[in-house]
């Protein structure tokens, strides 16, 4: 979350007259993120996260809003959208798609524990498991598709040794059919500071903006190498085990997905050292913009690749 595009109280005051949240008292930009606009604000009735889409077509925005509202409505900690008074949870403000979120409680850990992770493998399952009976469909925003493309941008931009990388990752992932495993609504970016906790339990999960439809075993991966990452970048097995006994408590592996297991720890490493590049190669200007440095997950990348830690045992 940044601020690319900057509202004005007296502007937000004007917009929010479509809302029945009461009269605005506070706005400040958020600094953290890299893909919208976002804000929080603090009305005379609730405190909410006000975010102006910068990239995402607007077609595709309700996907991301009626998920969010479902998720909520299975009992998951999201942040549920909020519904102007013509019922529609999208609008524009300074020439941006925008909307309004219920803001939670809580604060990142940075530094989590087993008990953390053991809590985000299970809060992962049965958001998968949730997310069966959502009837939208929209594939995954930074799926194979995304990955080859930004790939083809990039790689004039990287030095040999990295371009050498990013060839042999890509025949790599070439050579894996992940299209039988199971599949269905993914968060896509489940990383540390997307989860909010409120003392020992989950206050809640933010950010679904990267959300979509793939192998769910992709989102396990990514979440896998952020919340179990050790600062060399190698996992560290008693939290990954934590966080991967949870989740199969809830949503069994199959035997499909213990074979995939190592071949999407890579592509979901691939996925963010891509993403971190082609923010720092190819930034956008912003008031207030985070650029996360890519080397982070291209050691993560080269860590995945030679070894791997098991999922539980899959049943056939």
């Amino acid at each position: 979350m940044s601020v690319f595009t900057p509202v004005s109280a007296e502007t937000l005051s004007g917009w929010l007259g479509h809302y029945a949240i009461g009269r605005l008292v506070g706005l400040q930009g958020i600094s953290a993120g890299v893909q919208n606009s976002n804000f929080f604000v603090t009305t005379t009735l609730g405190r909410y996260v006000l975010t102006l889409f910068e990239s995402i077509p607007r077609s595709e925005l309700p996907y991301y809003l009626y998920l969010t509202a479902h998720l909520a409505h299975h009992g998951l900690p999201v942040p549920a959208p909020i519904a102007n008074r013509d019922d529609e949870y999208l609008g524009t403000l300074s020439g941006r798609p925008a909307a309004l979120v219920a803001r939670l409680g809580g604060r990142s850990e940075m530094a989590p524990t087993q008990a953390h992770c053991g809590h985000i493998g299970a809060m992962l399952a049965g958001l998968h498991l949730a997310g069966m009976s959502y009837r939208r469909r929209q594939d995954n925003p930074r799926g194979a598709a995304w990955r080859s493309a930004t790939s083809q941008r990039l790689r004039d931009y990287l030095p040999p040794d990295e371009r050498a990388l990013l060839d042999a990752e890509l025949a790599c992932q070439a050579a894996h059919d992940y299209s039988a495993l199971p599949s269905g609504v993914i968060h896509g970016d489940l990383f540390r500071d997307n989860v909010l906790w409120e003392g020992g339990r989950i206050g809640g999960v933010i950010d679904f903006y990267f959300a979509g439809h793939d192998a769910l075993l992709f989102d396990v991966a990514v979440t896998v190498n952020d919340w179990c990452a050790l600062p060399d970048g190698e996992l560290d097995p008693l939290r990954a085990e934590a966080l991967l006994a949870a989740y199969h408590a809830e949503r069994p592996f199959t035997a499909d997905e213990g074979r995939a297991w190592q071949a999407m720890l890579r592509a979901a490493a691939l996925r963010f050292w891509l993403s971190r590049a082609e923010d720092y190669h190819l930034p956008k200007p912003g008031e207030l913009v985070q650029v996360k440095d890519p080397a982070e997950y291209r050691t993560i990348l080269l860590s995945r690749a030679a070894r791997v830690c098991p999922l539980p045992s899959a049943r056939s």
